[in-house]
């Protein structure tokens, strides 16, 4: 089941020009910084996530046509969503993942060429607590 948006990820060559640039928009330094890697910051009125992946992690960096800025979907189980996505047609493009402690993503090309992203976040997850909102996993 699809919860809501959880992370948009970007992707740069230049993680340093890509952290001024961004701090200067935001106003604010990435609250999550993992050295030539990733880049994270909370922004907005519901500290949804943003981040900036080094491109030589990008999935298929040889391969324009499935690149580009991927939005994440934040589901329960991403093992479970992904299998059903293949079996409704899409394609890999990344498989599950594990990011660090309470993230996981997995990526997928649907049958229109977009990619679509889903991903389980600790952080959706205690947004949506806080807010009175429910999971369907076991805490």
């Amino acid at each position: 089941m699809l919860r809501g948006f959880t992370t948009v990820t970007f992707f740069a060559d230049d993680l340093d020009a890509a952290r001024a640039w961004y701090s200067a928009l935001f106003g604010i330094e990435p609250y999550f910084v993992r050295d030539s890697a990733y880049l994270e910051w909370r922004v907005g009125d519901h500290q949804n996530e943003f981040g900036i992946l080094n491109s030589r992690f990008a999935p298929h960096p040889h391969r324009p046509e499935a690149s580009g800025a991927i939005v994440y979907w934040a589901v329960d189980d991403v093992e479970a969503t992904y299998r059903r996505l293949l079996e409704l047609g899409a394609t890999e493009h990344d498989k599950p993942t594990e990011r660090g402690p309470g993230y996981v993503t997995a990526s997928v090309l649907d049958p229109f060429g977009n990619v679509l992203g889903v991903m389980f976040n600790q952080h959706y997850r205690d947004v949506l607590k806080a807010c009175g909102g429910t999971s369907n996993v076991q805490e």
